[in-house]
């Protein structure tokens, strides 16, 4: 049903890939946004100022249960992972049920996107499939630039991992190599021109870690640095690499491992990542911080 213009629309804020309010990535959800032209998504987008903001609309495929369009405050993405689990969240805390038990489908710009609903309240969706290339010989140079100082992993090749957002993958040694690692936002800046949205690290822990691996998200926004509290597609290019890589760590992490997120930032992001016949599913759990309505 398409509200009239100025009616109130179900609105929710929640906090992504976390237990604990404000440890996590924000999201900004329009449940009711039919009728909404792209103009005015993109304007909300745009004042909420959060890294995304979700407007769900009826879906044009009859296998979906609803269909989601995502905005950054400057442009729209075919898909996105910390609002892929958000907005599922956000949709069962206001009563929607799914057509098929413990699943949800979201149609996006990538197509349709299963989502795994936990008994425990974690959510999970399936990595959409992920073109992976190395990064050329000539820009070898340009990547240093990027990371200086930091030793990369010599046994594997950073690649670009594109599924609709093109992440850098690179490894490095360890865990704390990679809270360490300073970026160059100048020298990354002229890395996005190649295609990516920017550059995903991660690192092993040890064996008594807090979780398996560590995981940094940068790219540039308006000429200056940013970093993200945590980034599901980042973590899905990720997920796709290991496998291509063959699971380098070997154990368990050829059928599931853990990931932290924002640590940097002082937040805390949890990321559970398990395959299924063979794919990636990131999963994590989201809180509702905010519950109400807007007017637009």
């Amino acid at each position: 049903m398409t509200l009239a213009p100025g009616a109130a629309r179900r609105f929710r804020q929640v906090d992504v890939f976390t237990s604990v309010a404000f440890k996590g990535n924000p999201l900004a959800v329009v449940l009711d946004a039919d009728g909404l032209s792209d103009a005015q998504m993109q304007s909300m987008a745009r004042w909420t100022n959060l890294s995304e903001t979700t407007f769900v609309l009826t879906p044009h495929d009859a296998q979906a249960d609803y269909r989601v369009r995502i905005f950054s405050p400057d442009t729209e993405f075919p898909f996105a992972g910390h609002p892929t689990l958000g907005t599922a969240h956000a949709l069962l805390e206001a009563g929607l049920v799914p057509r098929r038990p413990g699943a949800l489908v979201q149609e996006c710009g990538v197509g349709l996107v299963p989502i795994a609903l936990g008994s425990d309240g974690m959510l999970a969706f399936r990595a959409p499939p992920a073109s992976l290339a190395p990064l050329a010989h000539q820009h070898q140079r340009l990547l240093a630039r990027v990371l200086p100082g930091t030793v990369l992993d010599a046994h594997c090749t950073p690649l670009i991992a594109n599924m609709g957002i093109a992440w850098l993958v690179v490894r490095l040694q360890t865990a704390q190599a990679c809270v360490d690692a300073r970026v160059d936002g100048a020298a990354l800046r002229e890395l996005t021109r190649l295609g990516v949205t920017g550059v995903a690290l991660y690192g092993p822990h040890d064996a008594d870690g807090p979780a398996d691996y560590e995981v940094r998200a940068l790219f540039t926004k308006h000429g200056s640095l940013v970093e993200d509290p945590v980034t599901g597609s980042a973590n899905a290019c990720i997920a796709r690499v290991l496998q291509a890589q063959g699971f380098p760590d070997g154990g368990e992490s050829s059928r599931a491992y853990s990931a932290r997120q924002g640590t940097c930032l002082d937040c805390d992001g949890r990321i559970a990542v398990s395959w299924v016949d063979g794919e990636p599913w990131i999963g994590g759990h989201s809180v509702t911080v905010i519950d109400g309505v807007v007017r637009v």
